[in-house]
């Protein structure tokens, strides 16, 4: 079973060379700090960042310098700062290549809620609305069941959508899924983890071909 580094660990072998990539708050904020050191890439933020880095070292964080999340960062040679408006544009003109947020469900046909759940206080939606409806490559970061036990991979979600039919692949702690033609297609299971395990722990259609192989970190 992994735990949040090791999902954006393992995300980070998705992140190809030359990609343009929007991490999300949450688990994606940590893809940054797994990514070879041998390819580039730049990273958005939809607050005005292009050229994120890893998190800093403690003692040596820049208030000035913050993700979306509001967490300090760091930048790489030759990174720019703009407004939201050319932050949006970006977004919106489908020039990320890959987008990576964190989900608190997630639907067989590839839905996703991120930013609601009923009766708690929220601003809004925010950038995610623009994100999912934008992006043509998205990979959701998250646990598969929540604290209760409960599965996050449904049929249908059940909170306040952020977008419809638009997660392509989802990593969590117990596996690595390809989200096509109405279902979740198992592909990694995580170290320890049995394909009985992420079965028991998904309730939307899971679909399961051959010999699934354990990741690589």
């Amino acid at each position: 079973m992994l735990d949040k580094n090791g999902i954006a660990k393992r995300i980070a072998k998705e992140v190809q060379d030359g990609y343009y990539v929007n991490l999300g708050i949450g688990i994606p904020t940590l893809v940054a700090n797994f990514v070879r050191d041998d390819i580039e890439v730049e990273f958005q933020s939809e607050n005005g960042v292009l050229g994120m880095g890893p998190f800093p070292f403690e003692g040596e964080e820049d208030a000035d310098i913050i993700n979306a999340g509001k967490q300090t960062i760091t930048t790489l040679p030759g990174a720019s700062f703009f407004d939201s408006a050319t932050s949006f544009s970006m977004i919106r003109g489908k020039h990320v290549d890959l987008t990576i947020l964190g989900a608190m469900e997630v639907a067989e046909n590839g839905d996703i809620a991120n930013w609601k759940i009923p009766g708690k206080m929220v601003k809004g939606m925010g950038g995610a609305m623009d994100l999912v409806a934008s992006a043509e490559n998205i990979i959701v970061a998250m646990m598969h069941t929540n604290k209760r036990g409960q599965s996050k991979l449904l049929k249908s979600c059940s909170l306040p959508l952020t977008g419809v039919g638009c997660v392509k692949k989802v990593v969590t702690n117990l596996a690595v899924m390809d989200v096509k033609d109405g279902a979740f297609h198992l592909l990694e299971r995580a170290p320890g983890v049995s394909v009985e395990d992420i079965q028991n722990a998904t309730e939307g259609t899971l679909i399961v071909e051959g010999e699934i192989p354990e990741m690589i970190l």
